[in-house]
């Protein structure tokens, strides 16, 4: 007689009832389980094509984010993370950046478009020079977007933007060859000379086993942005950088037909305990057709 199997109760529950407090730590640990249930649901749907018995595990998986609340309990949890008495979201970073190269100082307003935007008003105190829209696949706001960025229309985005910003976006991902194919969109929906503004969790590249911070760069340069600013502190939890587009350095990215291996596939970087995190590009790559 087979065994029955025993559900795993959420490291977030207090017997079957979310705790939904605002602590620091509580947020951060709802987050943490979130995305690694986002992968394991990620995986299953796949895994399921041709191995029916997966199912029981992908219904584990999906009872478990129901109980934690769901995609509305991980923006709320993110969104109180982003509070003043938390320090504030990460674009008072990018502000900041911004105004340091004196894009403020612009005749026209900068088009920014925020992906993964929480509230609606981030950059109202720069409305006399960003035009931002902000955009969410599933919005808390009637001003914010309710749109996936990897399913926006190419042609109408294409060179669109003067900055786009991924906070809290890449690591949300579940699939690392979608991460990639974010990193080449955003590249096609930029202007040239447009900025690409990227917050990530620390430990994405400070304690992944395929990615570090060397790798990463070497891959956005591949892709065609150079590093202009990066922000972070020993023990701290977020990393900021800040890549512009390149125009006229190095192969044309419409006529590039192969992607070094380094960047197509997964290769252990480090050993021990770490994390999973990683960003994978597809071959052919960097044609927006082929996306």
């Amino acid at each position: 007689m087979p065994k029955s199997r025993k559900r795993k109760v959420p490291i977030t529950s207090t017997g079957s009832t979310y705790d939904a407090s605002s602590k620091p730590e509580s947020g951060r640990t709802v987050i943490r389980r979130f995305h690694v249930l986002l992968k394991l649901q990620a995986q299953l749907q796949k895994a399921i094509v041709d191995d029916s018995s997966k199912k029981a595990e992908l219904v584990d998986v999906e009872n478990e984010l129901e109980e934690l609340g769901g995609l509305k309990n991980y923006q709320r949890m993110s969104a109180i993370g982003q509070g003043t008495d938390r320090g504030g979201g990460s674009e008072k970073m990018l502000i900041r950046w911004l105004k340091d190269k004196e894009l403020h100082k612009t005749e026209k307003k900068l088009r920014l478009l925020e992906v993964g935007a929480l509230k609606p008003d981030n950059y109202a105190s720069c409305s006399s020079w960003i035009e931002a829209t902000p955009m969410d696949l599933n919005s808390r706001h009637p001003s914010i977007i309710e749109q996936d960025f990897l399913l926006l229309d190419q042609e109408q985005n294409r060179e669109k933007w003067d900055i786009i910003s991924l906070s809290l976006v890449l690591n949300f991902v579940p699939e690392p060859l979608d991460r990639g194919r974010m990193l080449c969109l955003a590249y096609d929906f930029l202007v040239g000379g447009g900025h690409l503004f990227i917050a990530l969790p620390f430990p994405c590249l400070s304690n992944s086993r395929y990615l570090n911070f060397d790798l990463f760069i070497e891959l956005m340069e591949f892709l065609g942005f150079t590093e202009l600013q990066r922000h972070w502190r020993e023990g701290g939890k977020m990393i900021y950088i800040l890549f512009i587009k390149n125009t006229g350095a190095g192969p044309p990215r419409k006529k590039l037909i192969a992607v070094p291996e380094k960047f197509t596939k997964k290769r252990v970087l480090r050993q021990g305990n770490r994390n999973n995190f990683s960003i994978t590009v597809c071959t052919p790559c960097n044609s927006i057709e082929t996306l």
